[in-house]
Formats: C-alpha cells, structure tokens, sequence
C-alpha cells in the first residue's frame, strides 16, 4: 500500500510562525513604551512639607486636609489661584486645615513640544525637595508669569531665575537639568488626573460645578 502523500503546507506554516514573531516583537514594543510613559524617573527627597511619594507639599496643621492639583500651564488653575489661593493659604496657617498642593503635568501638548507642564512641574518638586518654605512664592511666580498655551513656554533659565527670586539658590541646578521632568506626570497617571484644578477634601475628590461640593470647599476655607 502506497504511503500518503504529504499534505503539509510548510508556507502557511512559515507565514503563521513569522506572524507570532512579529506579535510578540509588538507587545514587548508595547510594553516597553507604556513602562517608559508611566516611568516617575528620579525620585526626590522627601523632607517635613514634601512628600515625595504621593507628591504632596504640604502647610498647616489643620485636621481636614484640602488637596490641590494644578498644572502651571492651565489658565483655569491660575484663575483658582488669584480666587482662593490666599483663602487656602490663611485657613492652613490658622490651622483650620492642612493644605496640601500637588504639582502635576497633563498640558504638555500645548507647549509646542517644549513639554513645559513636565519642566515646570518638575521645578515645582525641585523647589519643595530644597527650600518648601518659599514652595508657594515660587509657584505664584510661576503662574504670575504663566506663559500662553501653544507657545514654546518657559525656558528652564527662566524657571531657574524665579527660584533664585524667591530664595530657592539649591533649587537651581536641579531645575535646569531637568531631574524631575517626569514627576508631574507621573503624579498625573498615578492619581488619575485628566484637568485641573483638581480639589479634594480628605481624601474624596470634588466637583467643583457641584453647589455641594463647593460649599464643602468654600466653608472650610471661609
């Protein structure tokens, strides 16, 4: 009896096996440029006000603790800051609350590839790392001097001079190399933050449009 006649179709199978290879080169790509985006890079000293796990600077002693994320790339949070940022301030040092701000970075696409929300972010950190008692004169400087979105933003000199303004001296090499460029939007990722401000009480995030929400909000700080 005649043995079978082979029907083993060794293209398919070559195809079949190059396409595997090419799924897999994919998902490791995909995975090695999603550990990159999340990546937090340097990770700062944490002191008294700075905690630089969660990000945090903080002032005031109080029992409720009001947090604030802004990007100094965002008009609205400059427009938060001029509204309630002395309120904030005055109800901390009263010891009503404990206020704490949280730098982050999610407008880097209006900075003309420049990512000046990351640069400028990351300054924020240098500041509270080195000198946290003129964190909040440094970051009225910066939204003093807020550039306009789709510009090139700030330089990181620029940055470095507000620091030295306001007496941040050992502040200044840290900014201009950049060394947290990547904490404000790993901050952004890990506590998914998608605009800003962001204000949250105790722990519970709040929607400012929300009249109960802001009056939760406004008789804390009034």
């Amino acid at each position: 009896m005649a043995a079978a006649k082979s029907n083993t179709n060794w293209f398919v199978i070559g195809v079949s096996a190059a396409v595997v290879v090419v799924l897999a080169v994919l998902a490791t790509v995909v995975v090695l440029l999603n550990n990159r985006a999340n990546d937090p890079g340097a990770t700062p000293k944490a002191n008294d006000s700075f905690n630089s796990e969660t990000g945090a600077i903080s002032f005031g002693d109080g029992e409720d603790e009001v947090s604030v994320f802004v990007d100094f790339q965002c008009p609205v949070c400059k427009s938060f800051e001029e509204q309630f940022g002395e309120a904030l301030e005055t109800a901390s040092a009263d010891g009503r609350i404990t206020l704490s701000y949280h730098p982050i970075a999610i407008l880097d696409r209006f900075s003309q590839g420049t990512e000046y929300s990351s640069r400028s972010a990351g300054a924020a950190v240098c500041v509270a790392e080195s000198n946290p008692e003129v964190y909040l004169d440094f970051a009225k400087a910066l939204f003093d001097n807020q550039p306009a979105e789709n510009s090139s933003g700030l330089a990181n000199e620029q940055l470095a001079e507000f620091a030295t303004q306001v007496g941040a001296d050992d502040a200044v090499s840290c900014i201009t190399d950049e060394t947290y460029r990547k904490f404000g939007k790993a901050q952004a990722q890990s506590n998914e933050i998608s605009g800003t401000p962001t204000v949250e009480v105790n722990g519970t995030r709040l929607d400012l449009q929300n009249e109960a929400d802001f009056k939760t909000f406004t008789d804390l700080i009034s």
